[in-house]
Protein backbone atom coordinates (compact mmCIF):
# COMPACT_ATOMS: atom_id res chain seq x y z
CA UNK A 1 0.00 0.00 0.00
CA UNK A 2 1.12 3.32 -0.91
CA UNK A 3 2.18 6.02 1.91
CA UNK A 4 0.45 8.91 0.57
CA UNK A 5 -3.06 8.11 -1.33
CA UNK A 6 -4.78 11.00 -3.23
CA UNK A 7 -7.86 10.14 -5.23
CA UNK A 8 -10.06 12.73 -7.12
CA UNK A 9 -8.58 16.01 -6.01
CA UNK A 10 -10.13 18.98 -7.03
CA UNK A 11 -9.79 22.79 -6.10
CA UNK A 12 -10.72 25.69 -7.40
CA UNK A 13 -10.19 29.49 -6.52
CA UNK A 14 -13.15 31.38 -8.13
CA UNK A 15 -13.39 30.20 -11.53
CA UNK A 16 -9.84 28.85 -11.95
CA UNK A 17 -9.73 25.22 -11.30
CA UNK A 18 -6.45 24.76 -9.91
CA UNK A 19 -6.27 21.54 -9.39
CA UNK A 20 -8.50 18.94 -11.45
CA UNK A 21 -9.42 15.52 -10.22
CA UNK A 22 -5.61 14.70 -9.43
CA UNK A 23 -4.94 10.72 -8.70
CA UNK A 24 -1.14 10.30 -7.17
CA UNK A 25 -0.12 7.39 -5.15
CA UNK A 26 3.67 8.45 -3.34
CA UNK A 27 5.51 5.38 -1.87
CA UNK A 28 7.54 5.54 1.55
CA UNK A 29 10.76 6.44 1.36
CA UNK A 30 10.70 7.89 -2.31
CA UNK A 31 11.39 11.32 -3.12
CA UNK A 32 8.68 12.58 -5.85
CA UNK A 33 9.02 16.15 -7.56
CA UNK A 34 5.72 17.90 -8.79
CA UNK A 35 6.93 19.64 -11.42
CA UNK A 36 5.19 22.10 -13.46
CA UNK A 37 4.77 25.95 -14.48
CA UNK A 38 3.74 28.45 -12.40
CA UNK A 39 -0.31 27.75 -11.98
CA UNK A 40 -0.05 24.46 -13.19
CA UNK A 41 -1.71 23.00 -9.47
CA UNK A 42 1.52 21.37 -8.27
CA UNK A 43 1.99 23.92 -5.09
CA UNK A 44 -1.99 23.46 -4.40
CA UNK A 45 -1.41 20.05 -4.40
CA UNK A 46 1.15 20.34 -1.99
CA UNK A 47 -0.49 22.71 0.30
CA UNK A 48 -3.93 20.40 0.55
CA UNK A 49 -1.41 17.45 1.54
CA UNK A 50 0.26 19.48 3.87
CA UNK A 51 -3.39 20.64 5.17
CA UNK A 52 -3.29 24.50 4.53
CA UNK A 53 -5.70 23.95 1.90
CA UNK A 54 -8.85 22.26 2.03
CA UNK A 55 -9.83 20.07 -1.19
CA UNK A 56 -13.34 20.93 -2.76
CA UNK A 57 -13.73 17.26 -3.75
CA UNK A 58 -11.46 14.16 -3.52
CA UNK A 59 -9.83 12.36 -0.46
CA UNK A 60 -5.87 12.16 0.38
CA UNK A 61 -5.10 9.36 3.03
CA UNK A 62 -1.67 9.06 5.06
CA UNK A 63 -0.65 5.52 6.09
CA UNK A 64 -4.39 4.43 4.89
CA UNK A 65 -5.90 6.93 7.52
CA UNK A 66 -8.27 9.66 5.40
CA UNK A 67 -6.60 13.02 6.73
CA UNK A 68 -8.43 15.21 4.01
CA UNK A 69 -10.35 17.58 6.45
CA UNK A 70 -7.35 17.20 9.12
CA UNK A 71 -5.87 20.55 10.64
CA UNK A 72 -2.24 20.92 9.61
CA UNK A 73 -0.73 20.16 13.17
CA UNK A 74 -2.76 16.75 13.24
CA UNK A 75 -0.66 15.25 10.33
CA UNK A 76 2.15 13.36 10.27
CA UNK A 77 3.92 15.79 8.01
CA UNK A 78 6.22 18.97 8.19
CA UNK A 79 6.85 21.71 5.27
CA UNK A 80 9.79 23.02 4.37
CA UNK A 81 9.40 27.00 2.90
CA UNK A 82 11.39 28.47 -0.04
CA UNK A 83 11.77 31.79 2.86
CA UNK A 84 12.89 29.23 5.38
CA UNK A 85 10.47 30.84 8.17
CA UNK A 86 12.90 30.92 10.73
CA UNK A 87 12.59 32.75 13.93
CA UNK A 88 14.98 35.68 13.64
CA UNK A 89 15.17 35.78 17.44
CA UNK A 90 15.79 32.40 18.15
CA UNK A 91 19.72 31.43 18.01
CA UNK A 92 20.22 27.80 15.58
CA UNK A 93 19.60 25.01 18.06
CA UNK A 94 16.09 27.08 19.57
CA UNK A 95 14.87 26.78 16.34
CA UNK A 96 15.32 23.45 15.43
CA UNK A 97 14.13 22.26 19.14
CA UNK A 98 10.79 24.68 18.47
CA UNK A 99 8.11 21.73 16.80
CA UNK A 100 9.93 19.51 19.97
CA UNK A 101 8.76 22.02 22.51
CA UNK A 102 5.75 22.65 21.21
CA UNK A 103 4.94 18.84 21.65
CA UNK A 104 6.32 18.99 25.35
CA UNK A 105 9.33 16.95 24.62
CA UNK A 106 11.58 16.69 27.96
CA UNK A 107 14.46 19.40 27.36
CA UNK A 108 17.46 16.60 27.52
CA UNK A 109 15.86 14.91 24.66
CA UNK A 110 15.10 18.06 23.07
CA UNK A 111 18.51 18.90 22.65
CA UNK A 112 20.07 15.47 21.54
CA UNK A 113 17.64 15.25 19.32
CA UNK A 114 18.52 18.42 17.34
CA UNK A 115 21.86 18.73 17.79
CA UNK A 116 21.60 15.16 15.70
CA UNK A 117 19.61 16.68 13.37
CA UNK A 118 22.32 19.58 13.04
CA UNK A 119 24.71 16.95 12.40
CA UNK A 120 22.68 15.33 9.75
CA UNK A 121 22.51 18.81 7.87
CA UNK A 122 26.08 19.41 8.43
CA UNK A 123 26.26 22.47 10.53
CA UNK A 124 27.51 20.96 13.80
CA UNK A 125 28.84 23.91 15.95
CA UNK A 126 26.64 26.26 14.35
CA UNK A 127 23.76 25.70 17.07
CA UNK A 128 24.60 29.48 18.78
CA UNK A 129 24.16 31.56 16.07
CA UNK A 130 21.50 33.93 15.14
CA UNK A 131 19.66 33.01 11.85
CA UNK A 132 20.88 36.79 10.33
CA UNK A 133 24.63 35.27 10.81
CA UNK A 134 24.46 32.35 8.59
CA UNK A 135 24.73 32.33 4.69
CA UNK A 136 21.53 31.15 2.43
CA UNK A 137 22.36 28.00 2.30
CA UNK A 138 23.05 27.62 5.37
CA UNK A 139 19.60 29.12 6.67
CA UNK A 140 18.18 26.64 4.28
CA UNK A 141 19.96 23.57 6.18
CA UNK A 142 18.59 24.91 9.55
CA UNK A 143 14.67 24.71 8.16
CA UNK A 144 15.55 21.26 7.07
CA UNK A 145 16.61 20.17 10.50
CA UNK A 146 14.00 21.85 12.45
CA UNK A 147 11.74 19.81 9.90
CA UNK A 148 13.36 16.60 10.13
CA UNK A 149 13.51 17.00 14.27
CA UNK A 150 10.31 15.66 14.78
CA UNK A 151 10.95 12.49 11.89
CA UNK A 152 7.49 13.37 9.97
CA UNK A 153 6.33 10.34 7.86
CA UNK A 154 6.68 12.60 4.86
CA UNK A 155 8.11 15.93 4.26
CA UNK A 156 6.99 18.45 2.25
CA UNK A 157 9.57 21.08 0.32
CA UNK A 158 8.07 23.90 -1.68
CA UNK A 159 10.81 25.19 -3.88
CA UNK A 160 13.17 25.56 -1.15
CA UNK A 161 16.29 26.03 -3.60
CA UNK A 162 14.25 29.09 -5.08
CA UNK A 163 16.25 32.11 -3.31
CA UNK A 164 19.83 30.40 -3.80
CA UNK A 165 21.92 31.32 -6.36
CA UNK A 166 22.29 28.86 -8.92
CA UNK A 167 26.26 27.54 -7.68
CA UNK A 168 24.79 26.86 -4.35
CA UNK A 169 21.88 25.47 -5.61
CA UNK A 170 23.46 22.67 -7.20
CA UNK A 171 25.16 21.95 -4.33
CA UNK A 172 21.95 21.78 -2.35
CA UNK A 173 20.30 19.27 -4.64
CA UNK A 174 22.93 16.89 -4.27
CA UNK A 175 23.17 16.73 -0.45
CA UNK A 176 19.42 16.96 -0.36
CA UNK A 177 19.26 13.78 -2.28
CA UNK A 178 22.01 12.41 -0.02
CA UNK A 179 20.09 13.75 3.01
CA UNK A 180 16.85 11.73 1.68
CA UNK A 181 18.59 8.39 1.33
CA UNK A 182 20.18 9.02 4.77
CA UNK A 183 17.06 9.61 6.77
CA UNK A 184 14.70 7.47 4.71
CA UNK A 185 11.59 10.41 5.16
CA UNK A 186 9.64 10.65 2.06
CA UNK A 187 10.08 13.75 -0.01
CA UNK A 188 7.16 15.43 -1.66
CA UNK A 189 9.50 18.42 -3.54
CA UNK A 190 7.59 20.96 -5.75
CA UNK A 191 9.51 22.85 -8.42
CA UNK A 192 9.59 24.61 -11.51
CA UNK A 193 13.21 23.83 -12.33
CA UNK A 194 13.71 20.51 -14.80
CA UNK A 195 17.14 20.29 -14.36
CA UNK A 196 16.36 20.28 -10.24
CA UNK A 197 13.30 17.51 -11.12
CA UNK A 198 15.60 15.25 -13.42
CA UNK A 199 18.78 15.48 -10.52
CA UNK A 200 16.84 14.73 -7.53
CA UNK A 201 14.26 12.40 -8.34
CA UNK A 202 12.78 8.83 -7.93
CA UNK A 203 10.06 9.58 -9.82
CA UNK A 204 8.39 13.21 -11.70
CA UNK A 205 5.11 14.03 -11.46
CA UNK A 206 4.27 16.85 -14.37
CA UNK A 207 1.84 19.27 -14.15
CA UNK A 208 0.03 21.28 -16.51
CA UNK A 209 -3.53 22.85 -15.90
CA UNK A 210 -4.32 21.55 -12.92
CA UNK A 211 -3.84 17.69 -14.26
CA UNK A 212 -1.04 15.56 -13.61
CA UNK A 213 0.24 14.88 -17.97
CA UNK A 214 3.10 12.59 -16.68
CA UNK A 215 3.68 10.06 -13.60
CA UNK A 216 7.27 8.65 -13.89
CA UNK A 217 11.23 8.16 -13.38
CA UNK A 218 13.30 10.99 -14.38
CA UNK A 219 14.61 8.87 -17.14
CA UNK A 220 11.48 7.92 -18.68
CA UNK A 221 9.93 11.31 -18.64
CA UNK A 222 12.92 13.05 -21.00
CA UNK A 223 13.48 10.00 -22.82
CA UNK A 224 9.92 9.14 -23.66
CA UNK A 225 7.32 12.05 -22.98
CA UNK A 226 3.79 11.14 -23.49
CA UNK A 227 2.73 14.52 -25.05
CA UNK A 228 3.77 17.83 -26.53
CA UNK A 229 3.39 19.43 -23.34
CA UNK A 230 5.67 17.00 -21.54
CA UNK A 231 7.96 17.00 -24.31
CA UNK A 232 8.50 20.95 -24.26
CA UNK A 233 8.57 21.63 -21.24
CA UNK A 234 11.03 18.95 -19.18
CA UNK A 235 14.33 19.94 -21.25
CA UNK A 236 15.12 21.37 -24.77
CA UNK A 237 12.88 19.34 -27.45
CA UNK A 238 12.92 19.46 -30.93
CA UNK A 239 9.42 18.87 -32.42
CA UNK A 240 8.69 17.85 -36.00
CA UNK A 241 5.64 17.30 -37.02
CA UNK A 242 3.42 17.51 -40.71
CA UNK A 243 5.08 18.19 -43.67
CA UNK A 244 8.13 18.06 -41.89
CA UNK A 245 7.67 14.82 -40.43
CA UNK A 246 7.11 13.12 -44.30
CA UNK A 247 9.85 14.45 -45.11
CA UNK A 248 12.58 13.88 -42.59
CA UNK A 249 11.37 10.58 -40.68
CA UNK A 250 8.85 9.47 -43.52
CA UNK A 251 6.06 9.31 -41.05
CA UNK A 252 2.88 11.09 -40.27
CA UNK A 253 2.49 12.60 -36.38
CA UNK A 254 4.52 14.95 -34.24
CA UNK A 255 7.60 13.18 -32.73
CA UNK A 256 10.63 14.66 -30.92
CA UNK A 257 14.33 14.33 -30.98
CA UNK A 258 16.07 16.05 -28.48
CA UNK A 259 19.11 18.38 -29.06
CA UNK A 260 22.11 16.14 -28.21
CA UNK A 261 20.97 13.21 -30.42
CA UNK A 262 21.51 15.05 -33.53
CA UNK A 263 24.88 14.96 -35.18
CA UNK A 264 26.32 17.61 -37.31
CA UNK A 265 27.54 16.56 -40.57
CA UNK A 266 29.03 18.12 -43.44
CA UNK A 267 28.21 15.09 -45.78
CA UNK A 268 24.68 13.13 -45.62
CA UNK A 269 21.37 13.67 -43.81
CA UNK A 270 19.05 16.64 -43.82
CA UNK A 271 20.49 19.95 -45.47
CA UNK A 272 19.86 22.94 -43.69
CA UNK A 273 21.61 26.15 -42.22
CA UNK A 274 23.40 26.55 -39.26
CA UNK A 275 21.24 30.50 -38.07
CA UNK A 276 22.69 31.10 -34.85
CA UNK A 277 25.42 29.73 -32.11
CA UNK A 278 25.25 29.59 -28.18
CA UNK A 279 28.69 28.85 -27.09
CA UNK A 280 28.22 27.27 -23.34
CA UNK A 281 31.59 26.36 -22.10
CA UNK A 282 31.60 22.67 -22.36
CA UNK A 283 28.88 22.23 -25.09
CA UNK A 284 27.68 24.36 -28.10
CA UNK A 285 24.18 25.28 -28.58
CA UNK A 286 23.53 25.48 -32.81
CA UNK A 287 19.86 26.49 -34.26
CA UNK A 288 19.74 25.41 -37.32
CA UNK A 289 17.26 25.93 -40.18
CA UNK A 290 16.58 22.61 -42.61
CA UNK A 291 14.98 22.83 -46.06
CA UNK A 292 12.35 20.57 -44.75
CA UNK A 293 10.95 23.80 -42.94
CA UNK A 294 11.60 23.08 -39.66
CA UNK A 295 13.99 24.47 -37.04
CA UNK A 296 15.99 21.89 -34.99
CA UNK A 297 18.27 22.93 -31.98
CA UNK A 298 21.68 20.68 -31.81
CA UNK A 299 23.76 20.33 -28.56
CA UNK A 300 27.09 19.07 -29.48
CA UNK A 301 30.10 18.73 -26.93
CA UNK A 302 33.24 20.54 -27.06
CA UNK A 303 35.84 18.22 -26.95
CA UNK A 304 37.96 19.48 -29.71
CA UNK A 305 36.54 22.99 -30.84
CA UNK A 306 37.67 26.49 -29.02
CA UNK A 307 34.67 29.32 -28.64
CA UNK A 308 36.12 30.49 -31.95
CA UNK A 309 35.84 27.17 -33.89
CA UNK A 310 32.68 26.77 -33.18
CA UNK A 311 31.55 30.53 -33.55
CA UNK A 312 33.30 30.92 -37.06
CA UNK A 313 30.15 28.51 -38.28
CA UNK A 314 27.41 30.56 -37.91
CA UNK A 315 25.60 31.09 -42.10
CA UNK A 316 27.11 27.33 -42.99
CA UNK A 317 25.46 24.86 -44.82
CA UNK A 318 25.38 21.50 -42.57
CA UNK A 319 23.77 17.82 -42.85
CA UNK A 320 22.01 16.84 -39.61
CA UNK A 321 21.65 13.19 -38.65
CA UNK A 322 20.16 10.90 -35.90
CA UNK A 323 19.61 7.43 -35.26
CA UNK A 324 15.93 5.95 -35.67
CA UNK A 325 15.75 5.27 -32.15
CA UNK A 326 15.82 8.63 -30.79
CA UNK A 327 12.53 9.62 -32.70
CA UNK A 328 9.54 9.69 -30.52
CA UNK A 329 6.12 10.01 -31.09
CA UNK A 330 4.32 12.34 -28.92
CA UNK A 331 1.08 12.88 -30.91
Amino acid sequence: MALIEIRNLSRSFGAVKAVDGVDLDINAGEFLTLLGPSGSGKTTVLRMIAGFETPDSGVIKLNGKDITNQPPYERDVNTVFQDYALFPHMDVITNIEYGLRVKKVEKKERRAKALEALEQVRLSGYENRKPSQLSGGQRQRVALARALVNRPAVLLLDEPLGALDLKLRQQMQIELKELQREVGITFIFVTHDQEEALTMSDRIAVFDKGKIQQLDRPAAIYEKPTNEFVAGFVGVSNLISGSAAQTLLGKSGTFTVRPEKIQISQSSGAAGTIKEIEYLGPATRFIVDLEAGVRLVVLKQNIEESASDVMSMRGKKVNLAWDKESEYRVS
